[in-house]
C-alpha cells in the first residue's frame, strides 16, 4: 500500500468548519460527553462604498508638539494614511502626485516655517478646492490628560456652528471638513460604534476644534482631545494653488504680529529716554530767584519774650549709673552727709 503524504486528504474531501451538533447526534451522544460549537464569521452589515482615504503628513522642521498632533489625528481617523516628511525645497503641487501614488483623494499637510509657525493645508486632490490655515494653541492627547476616552477606530459625529450655513466660504469649509474628518461607513478599520463628537466652533474669526466623548444618552460630554485653533488665511480653487476664492481680511501674519510687539517695546523705551533727557535739561537750566512776597509776614505772630537768666553756679554733675542698687547707695550717702552737716 502506498504511503499517504502528511496532512493529505483523499480526493473529494476537504476541511469543513465545525458546526453545532444536530438534534439526532445530540440524542445519540452520551450525557457526559463535551459538546463542540463554532462561532460563525461576522456578517458585514453593508458594503464599503465611500472609499475616502486621507493622507496625513508634514514637511521637515516641525517640532515635537506638531508631530504628536499629527499622530493623534491618525489615531482618530482610521481611514488615514501616513507618508515620509516632504523636503522644503519641493513645491506644494508635488503633494498631488504623492496622494495619487498613495491612492488618497484627501490630504492634510502640516507646513512648518521658521521652526515656530505652523500652517495646515486641507485639500481635495487633485481637483480642489484647498484651504490654508494658521494653527494656534495646539494641545495634544498626551499633554492634556483629559478624563474622556473613546474606542479606537469608532466613527465620530460632526457638530458645526450655525454660522457655517450662513456664510459661503464657511459652507465650502464645512463640506471639506465633512469629507476629510468623517470616517466612511463600513470601513474595514473602523468600528460600528459612535461614541465621540468632533466640534467645529467659530469664535473670534477663528475655527476652534474640540473632541468630546458621549457618555450618556442625554448628550453629556467629556473632552478627550486634542484641541487646536484654525485661523483661515485663503481658500484656493485648485489643490495647493490656483485662483483665490476667499481671503480672510482679519488675518494677521505671525511676522507682522511679532513686528508690532517689537515696535511697542521700542516705543516704550524711546519714551523713557525722552523723559530722562527732559529731566537733565531741567537740572542744567539756570535757577530763577523768586522775589520775596511782602504778604508772607501778615500771618506771623511774634512769640513772647522770656527773661534772660544767667546761671553763675556750675550745675552739679549727676553720675551716670546703670545699676539701680548702686544709684540708691549713692543717694543714701548724700542724705547722710547732709544730715551730719545739719
Amino acid at each position: 500500500a502506498g504511503k499517504r503524504k502528511r496532512e493529505a486528504l483523499p480526493p473529494g474531501k476537504g476541511k469543513r468548519a465545525r458546526t453545532g451538533p444536530s438534534a439526532a447526534e445530540a440524542e445519540a451522544a452520551p450525557a457526559g460527553a463535551p459538546q463542540e460549537y463554532s462561532i460563525p464569521p461576522p456578517v458585514s452589515q453593508g458594503k464599503w462604498k465611500n472609499k475616502e482615504r486621507v493622507l496625513i503628513f508634514s514637511s521637515r522642521g516641525i517640532n515635537f508638539r506638531t508631530r504628536h498632533l499629527m499622530q493623534d489625528l491618525r489615531t482618530l481617523m482610521p481611514h488615514s494614511k501616513a507618508d515620509t516628511k516632504m523636503d522644503r525645497k519641493d513645491q506644494l503641487f508635488v503633494i498631488n502626485e504623492v496622494c495619487e501614488m498613495k491612492n488618497c483623494n484627501k490630504c492634510i499637510f502640516f507646513e512648518a516655517k521658521k521652526k515656530q509657525d505652523l500652517y495646515m493645508w486641507l485639500s481635495n486632490t487633485p481637483q480642489g478646492p484647498s484651504a490654508k490655515f494658521l494653527v494656534q494653541n495646539v494641545h495634544t492627547l498626551a499633554e492634556l490628560k483629559m478624563t474622556g476616552n473613546c474606542l479606537r477606530g469608532s466613527r465620530p459625529l460632526l457638530s458645526f456652528d450655525p454660522i457655517f450655513d450662513k456664510e459661503p466660504h464657511y459652507a465650502v469649509l464645512k463640506e471639506l471638513f465633512i469629507q476629510i474628518f468623517s470616517t466612511p461607513q463600513y470601513h474595514p478599520k473602523s468600528q460600528p460604534f459612535v461614541d465621540h463628537v468632533f466640534t467645529f466652533t467659530v469664535t473670534d474669526e477663528r475655527i476652534w476644534f474640540r473632541n468630546y466623548q458621549i457618555i450618556e444618552e442625554d448628550a453629556s460630554l467629556v473632552e478627550i482631545g486634542p484641541r487646536f485653533v484654525l485661523n483661515l488665511i485663503k481658500i484656493f480653487q485648485g489643490s495647493f494653488g490656483g485662483p483665490t476664492l476667499y481671503e480672510n481680511p482679519h488675518y494677521q501674519s505671525p511676522n507682522m504680529h511679532r513686528r508690532l510687539i517689537r515696535l511697542s517695546v521700542a516705543a516704550k523705551f524711546r519714551e523713557k529716554q525722552h523723559v530722562k533727557e527732559v529731566q537733565k535739561e531741567k537740572k542744567k537750566a539756570s535757577k530763577i530767584l523768586v522775589k520775596e512776597d511782602p504778604t508772607e509776614v501778615v500771618f506771623e505772630t511774634p512769640a513772647e519774650e522770656k527773661p534772660v537768666e544767667i546761671q553763675l553756679v556750675k550745675p552739679e554733675s549727676t553720675p551716670i549709673v546703670k545699676d539701680k542698687k548702686k544709684l540708691r547707695k549713692i543717694q543714701r550717702k548724700k542724705q547722710k552727709k547732709l544730715f551730719r552737716t545739719e
